[in-house]
């Protein structure tokens, strides 16, 4: 069990850093056109809160046996660090002002999470306070791919939902979610088993209209949908035919 354990572990960590490093395609082209056009930077602040609280949540004094947990959160947390002032840098002013205040919005909660934990708790309080914390916000992050998958449905085309993150975020999830389940940590399996779920759900809608990449063109996806999962508006960027979501996994 303690061998199946840490390979699970190991096995996240590969996947989950797959999911990470997606989105250098969108900031790829954020650099060449020096602007962030209409692609929303809210994805990558919220997703380093998440890696925040699940790589505090991992280390030992807080949780025992969950130090992969912590490795590859922390990387995680590095890269969106990366995207986030990358982001701010090339964003326009009114956008620039919105991130910067997530911003201290997520370091302000990562922080009164951590020292209240340090300071107030101890053993078993001090897990489940922090394991509550990192499980709601990898729920919340888990759950972003769901207006992306109502796109889907409704214009019956897989143009905006990549194959591949689709792929690894339920790779990510569903390893985790054995992981967890080996550790007996409900902290880790609950919200990653929702995530596998989920994952499982984009694979299913991209098999199911695979073949309906070409019908986005007459049945593009509104804006408001677009810019929820960091893409550009169809009626305004339309020589982008592969956008890139920001789907993230959360261990």
């Amino acid at each position: 069990m303690d061998i199946a354990h840490l390979l699970f572990g190991i096995f996240g960590n590969v996947t989950a850093l797959f999911l990470f490093l997606a989105p250098i395609i969108t900031f790829k082209r954020i650099i060449q056109n020096k602007s962030t056009e209409k692609f929303s930077g809210i994805p990558y602040v919220m997703t380093l809160l998440n890696c925040l609280l699940s790589a505090w949540y991992g280390l030992p004094f807080v949780s025992p046996n969950n130090i992969l947990v912590s490795t590859i959160n922390g990387t995680g947390a590095g890269i969106e660090i990366i995207y986030v002032f990358m982001f701010i840098i090339f964003a326009p002013r009114r956008e620039k002002a919105k991130i910067l205040g997530l911003l201290t919005f997520v370091l302000t909660v990562f922080s009164t999470v951590a020292l209240v934990s340090l300071l107030a708790l101890r053993d078993e309080t001090r897990k489940l306070f922090c394991g509550f914390a990192a499980a709601i916000f990898s729920i919340i992050m888990y759950g972003s791919p769901l207006s992306i998958m109502r796109t889907v449905i409704k214009t019956k085309s897989v143009e905006f939902m990549p194959f591949f993150l689709s792929l690894f975020v339920f790779l990510c999830g569903t390893s985790w979610f054995v992981f967890g389940l080996l550790g007996g940590d409900p902290f880790v399996f609950v919200p990653n088993g929702f995530g596998s779920g989920l994952g499982a759900l984009q694979l299913i809608l991209y098999f199911i209209f695979r073949g309906n990449k070409g019908e986005s063109e007459t049945k593009k996806p509104t804006d408001v949908e677009s810019v929820e999962m960091g893409l550009p508006k169809p009626n305004q960027d339309k020589q982008s035919n592969n956008p890139n979501g920001s789907q993230v996994a959360h261990a």
